[in-house]
């Protein structure tokens, strides 16, 4: 059940695998149902936000115009149209038993700039061997901000049903939208997050290009909010108050891939800049940025982190301390659950 997430399903064998839809009746609102012609959706991930997952399913919203849709495992179109439309159409396959209850404990797989959930396929194979239900999540990360795909991500999270605990895997700019979220939501079922080559403290790159038009057009402003600014957006994320790990991906050298970025590096991000204060375990690996969450060691150790708290099999750890602030590896933002002194 939690490999079929990934599944590529013939559409035929789907329930209203081929021809038109049934057209689904929204609350009220003649425009809230559209007669759909079941397809496959090829790319535009980038303009699509998930709002709801339930076995394999997913509802998404176009970030532009503002409709719906509800796509089965195989990423075929079975309802658009309104949100009241798609929700409607997926509790009916729910309470027919279509889609099996959710339960257990889920991990939430979150991609990064530029992206989709694909990019966490490997990744999400090998959690689902230890019976997890994965939720692959997608998010326009190029097309809104970082607090907009937070509030996706919540949207997700609050109707996970079933679900009785919740660990998040997240590589890049996924890590600073769960950062956002833990910030401005949190849930309770949280147990445990590792995060893949995020920039904790901002992308040196992101410096060297903000003023660049085509970085701008690729980005867009989420891309704008990955600067190092000491007074810029990621200086305004709290720490994570539930137990997070960190994974950094470097060339073990003093001067890394990247010229352009300062110290060991992935190419894109700082092995520095991914070491946020308060982590209860640090590791990392020679590896560029956008592969990491596919080398087999990089699995191994998340497996192992969400199973036991910690990266190596002796069961030792590098947490990164929390320092006094105005240190050089000072906090950079509040414990997420943080409460003012009495």
């Amino acid at each position: 059940m939690t490999e079929s997430v990934f599944a590529d399903p013939d559409p035929e064998s789907q329930p209203g695998g081929s021809g038109a839809e049934e057209t689904v009746e929204g609350s009220g609102s003649r425009s809230s149902s559209r007669v759909n012609v079941s397809s496959r959706t090829y790319g535009g991930r980038q303009f699509w936000g998930d709002v709801r997952f339930a076995g394999g399913w997913k509802i998404q919203q176009n970030v532009f115009t503002g409709h719906h849709r509800l796509l089965d495992p195989g990423d075929v179109r079975r309802a658009w149209g309104a949100r009241e439309a798609c929700e409607l159409h997926l509790d009916k396959l729910i309470a027919a038993g279509t889609i099996e209850p959710m339960g257990g404990t889920a991990v939430i797989l979150v991609h990064g700039a530029l992206r989709s959930s694909k990019s966490m396929k490997k990744l999400g194979a090998g959690l689902a061997e230890d019976g997890y239900t994965l939720v692959p999540f997608d998010y326009p990360s190029t097309k809104a901000g970082i607090e907009t795909s937070a509030d996706y991500l919540q949207q997700v999270i609050e109707r996970l049903e079933g679900i009785e605990r919740i660990h998040l895997v997240c590589h890049s700019m996924g890590g600073l939208v769960v950062r956002s979220w833990s910030g401005r939501y949190g849930d309770k079922r949280v147990g445990r997050l590792v995060m893949l080559a995020v920039p904790n403290r901002g992308a040196a790159m992101a410096d060297h290009l903000k003023g660049n038009l085509l970085f701008r057009l690729l980005y867009g402003e989420a891309g704008l909010q990955l600067a190092s600014d000491p007074k810029g957006f990621i200086s305004t994320l709290p720490t994570p108050g539930f137990e997070f790990a960190v994974i950094a991906g470097k060339a073990g050298t003093d001067r890394g891939f990247n010229p352009l970025v300062p110290g060991d590096d992935d190419g894109t991000v700082a092995v520095q800049s991914t070491r946020l204060p308060g982590a209860a375990d640090f590791i990392s690996i020679r590896a560029g940025h956008s592969f990491l969450m596919f080398k087999p060691e990089v699995v191994e150790w998340t497996r192992r982190f969400l199973k036991h708290g910690y990266f190596r099999k002796d069961g030792s750890k590098e947490p990164i301390p929390v320092e006094k602030s105005g240190s050089k590896d000072g906090e950079t933002g509040p414990k997420a659950d943080e409460k003012p002194s009495a």
